[in-house]
């Protein structure tokens, strides 16, 4: 498939996936509390990692009960702070109830002034998968540099983490696309094989 024609598949799919996330997000309000018990009970981090979450906006899957719960367990987490187009993601100190800055797109973010972490362990938003562990993003790009980036340098879990909804026969993807290791939901968890 053309470059292009993977482009135009790829913003042909976000724009569904974005319908069929909003009817997820009414119809399961409890989504977020089965998310975290399923990452808990069958993708749970490595003892000691450094977990990144981020900040739901509008009708993502809430990973906030999902954060608390490793914070609880003594997990030192961070948010991703979005920089300018291009580059990778940065990721600072957080924790429940600290308090925020404003970021790209208004964005909660933690304080210039939490320190820089490196996460092992990664709860990546996303639009639309495929059990092949290929992700749908926003079409930035950042968390597509970000993995590529860390994975170069030691070995990371990605953790897609969307409604079951958004799951499609075939996400469109590019070499540049990084893979999922694991992908869940509020009713399932996915290994990827070869991960």
């Amino acid at each position: 498939m053309r470059r292009q024609d993977i482009h135009d598949a790829k913003a042909e799919l976000r724009a569904t996936a974005k319908l069929r996330r909003r009817v997820a997000h009414r119809d399961a309000p409890q989504a977020g509390q089965l998310l975290a018990a399923r990452l808990a009970a069958e993708a749970p981090p490595p003892a000691g990692a450094v977990i990144s979450g981020y900040w739901p906006m509008a009708d993502e899957l809430d990973v906030m009960p999902a954060l608390r719960h490793f914070a609880g367990d003594g997990h030192r987490l961070c948010l991703p702070v979005t920089p300018k187009r291009g580059l990778p993601l940065t990721f600072r100190a957080w924790a429940p109830g600290d308090a925020m800055a404003r970021g790209v797109w208004d964005i909660p973010v933690p304080r210039e002034d939490a320190p820089v972490l490196e996460p092992d362990y990664l709860l990546v938003p996303l639009l639309a998968f495929d059990k092949a562990g290929n992700r749908l993003g926003y079409g930035g790009g950042f968390y597509d540099r970000t993995l590529a980036l860390l994975r170069s340098r030691k070995s990371v879990v990605a953790v897609g983490v969307a409604f079951a909804a958004l799951e499609v026969p075939v996400v469109p993807h590019e070499d540049t696309d990084e893979a999922l290791d694991w992908i869940v939901t509020e009713r399932a968890a996915i290994r990827i094989s070869g991960c």
